[in-house]
């Protein structure tokens, strides 16, 4: 039994949310805030106490957690939280923030004297919420210790990726799989989008490639969120999805490498948000095959758009 830990959670989005109830779950004292006061107050009722400001939430926590939308919202909440932090406390750094910004957050750590760890973490809303995400982590192995606990309740395995989380090992790992889920996520809805345009049932293209070396599991499950009109609640939402492919694109142009699929989907993302499926299911990129507004459904179950 590890022992009970403050942890403070700042972000109580799908992914916070989750996180936080885990925490709980796991015996540590948790505090939550959000900038939004009305996502943070459901977890009251699993145990957490929810703060009103960053300052209060962070104030004597042994662990600050931030799983907020992008690197500038964690610097922003944390210069707001920083009249209150204590030196030597751990920063782990949850929001997939790009290279740049997770060093300007290591930084602002030093700053405060906190010790900082980059963590961002695989998985979508079902695994978070089934404290199975795989946690990407590179930070001092002197502070292992406090963090550990938190990885655990949290996740199913976490991946050490080095010892300075300033460095961004971890946030560049989480990059190269998020180029991967996205341009996969992309890929089924164009599939779908062509089956639709062509008139050909999916099925017929589901069984030509069932239990062969095309099939995939991820193929299967995100188009039947399509097919099936299963968009929200989202798993991971397009406007996020977005951002994170805008990351991914500016990583392969600060290192010289023109990742044409990866500016693409980007562009499909932003294009479905902008047609009003910000929201939903990223798998909701399947719109932006079709004319601005995205109403066209590929299946019977398809909610219009």
């Amino acid at each position: 039994m590890t022992d009970k830990l403050t942890v403070s959670v700042l972000g109580t989005g799908i992914m916070g949310a989750a996180m936080a109830r885990n925490l709980v779950r796991a015996g540590h004292a948790v505090r939550v805030w959000n900038r939004t006061r009305a996502k943070a107050e459901p977890l009251a009722a699993d145990g957490a106490q929810v703060a009103g400001s960053p300052a209060e939430a962070v104030r004597g926590a042994d662990v600050v957690l931030t799983v907020l939308y992008d690197g500038a919202a964690a610097r922003d909440v944390m210069r707001e939280a920083g009249p209150a932090l204590s030196p030597g406390t751990a920063w782990v750094q949850s929001t997939t923030a790009g290279l740049e910004a997770v060093a300007e957050l290591a930084a602002l750590a030093d700053e405060h004297g906190l010790v900082f760890y980059d963590a961002p973490v695989l998985g979508t809303r079902q695994p978070a919420e089934a404290g199975q995400l795989t946690v990407l982590a590179a930070g001092p192995v002197e502070g292992r210790g406090t963090v550990t606990p938190v990885f655990d309740a949290v996740g199913a395995r976490t991946v050490w990726t080095g010892e300075d989380g300033a460095a961004g090992t971890a946030t560049r790992l989480k990059l190269v799989a998020n180029s991967w889920v996205l341009a996969a996520t992309n890929a089924a809805g164009e599939v779908l989008a062509l089956s639709k345009a062509l008139d050909v049932d999916p099925r017929s293209f589901f069984e030509i490639i069932e239990g062969g070396p095309l099939d995939m599991g991820y193929l299967r499950a995100k188009s039947a969120l399509i097919l099936d009109g299963r968009l929200s609640p989202a798993s991971f939402a397009v406007s996020t999805a977005a951002k994170d492919a805008r990351l991914i694109v500016e990583a392969g142009q600060r290192y010289g490498v023109r990742l044409d699929l990866a500016a693409a989907g980007a562009d499909r993302l932003t294009r479905a948000a902008a047609q009003g499926h910000a929201d939903e299911d990223m798998a909701a990129a399947y719109f932006a095959s079709f004319a601005e507004g995205g109403s066209e459904g590929a299946g019977e179950g398809e909610r219009e758009g």
